[in-house]
């Protein structure tokens, strides 16, 4: 839907970091140069869906109307729940979990080909999905693959059957979830023996957005931080899926990682995450942080933010998509930590602070500034 509203010049880009005076000088695709495909368990049509959000204050009505027919073309380039609803190959009437990676990989290379497309971009904005109990398996591709291929055996949650999928159509990808995708070190090195081009992973949107300003400044001001206590309440899709007390913990975990790294492990830093259904699209985070600075002064801070989080997520999927394509299209490939400005977990980023991490995804990005499109 943004997409096409910015395509079409009716909406501002604002939220859209790459479309700040910063990156002028970066070689990026525009808005309208994307062709938009996917799978998704829900079979409600866009148009249905997009007139939700008018009804939830999201969407202008007049951006809906005219975007309607793109909409509708779009849905016939979903693929529904017979691709892929879960990971376990009998309910999916499959014999084994390599089937269903066969399924996906084949509707990705039918689509990269019918639409004649130059780069492929795989972006995971699907629910987030429990971790995922470790096993042999994950640690070696070798051991990995057999296992795939053994009937009725679920190995790998859906979520990294997608990225193996894209994996084996060469494309570059980013995971917008904590779900176990190319974290797994099994994955992450079929990944790099590819020569994919990635980056991930768990978009941060708001109360870590805001952590990863905050926490720097008392670090760098020499101020000492007991506890980091936080609270969020959702409604909407993604608090129904966060109401699950295991798919909670990926989340959890995620959110949990960048405070103790940023300020030295030794934070005290209790995280709860609430369904309010009545909330709708609107996510609100509390925090109230506890801190000591010279002779003993205290030190309290509250923070609340609310705000449509699938507003805020939408126009960084654009991003990130504008330049993986930017940077595939020129040869990059594998991890991309610059990326890392926009998750929660940043691979191959050894920063938290959203300052560090945009001077690094600035120069990289305008680093293609003056290179050729690589003959992919």
């Amino acid at each position: 839907m943004g997409l096409y509203a910015l395509s079409a010049g009716l909406i501002p880009d604002t939220g859209c970091v790459t479309a700040t005076a910063d990156f002028t000088d970066a070689p990026l695709p525009k808005f309208a140069d994307f062709a938009v495909a996917g799978r998704d368990i829900s079979t409600i049509p866009l148009v249905k869906r997009a007139e939700a959000l008018v009804e939830a204050g999201l969407l202008p009505p007049r951006v809906v109307a005219a975007v309607s027919d793109r909409l509708a073309a779009t849905d016939e380039r979903i693929v529904g729940p017979s691709c892929m609803a879960t990971a376990d190959p009998a309910a999916a009437g499959a014999r084994t979990q390599a089937e269903l990676v066969d399924r996906l990989s084949d509707a990705m290379a039918g689509f990269v080909s019918r639409q004649s497309l130059d780069v492929f971009v795989v972006i995971d904005v699907a629910s987030t999905q429990p971790p995922a109990v470790d096993l042999p398996e994950y640690q070696d591709p070798d051991l990995l693959m057999p296992a795939l291929a053994e009937k009725d055996r679920i190995v790998l949650p859906a979520s990294a059957l997608t990225a193996l999928a894209a994996i084996r159509n060469g494309a570059a990808y980013a995971c917008f979830t904590p779900s176990p995708t190319l974290g797994l070190p099994a994955l992450r090195t079929l990944a790099d023996d590819a020569g994919i081009l990635y980056a991930g992973q768990d978009a941060k949107t708001g109360q870590t957005l805001l952590r990863t300003v905050l926490a720097p400044m008392f670090a760098a001001r020499a101020m000492h931080v007991h506890s980091w206590a936080g609270t969020n309440l959702l409604g909407g899709g993604d608090g129904a899926t966060l109401a699950d007390p295991v798919a909670v913990q990926s989340k959890l975990a995620s959110k949990q990682r960048g405070i103790q790294q940023m300020l030295g492990g030794a934070v005290t830093a209790p995280l709860h995450i609430d369904y309010v259904p009545d909330l709708g699209e609107t996510k609100v985070a509390w925090d109230h942080i506890h801190a000591t600075g010279f002779l003993g002064g205290q030190i309290t801070l509250q923070t609340i933010w609310s705000a449509p989080d699938s507003s805020l997520a939408a126009p960084l999927v654009l991003d990130v998509a504008r330049l993986l394509a930017m940077a595939r299209g020129r040869g990059a490939r594998g991890v991309v930590g610059e990326l890392g400005f926009f998750f929660k977990e940043p691979w191959g980023c050894s920063t938290h602070s959203l300052a560090a991490q945009y001077d690094a995804l600035l120069r990289w990005a305008n680093s293609f500034s003056t290179s050729s499109p690589a003959g992919l």
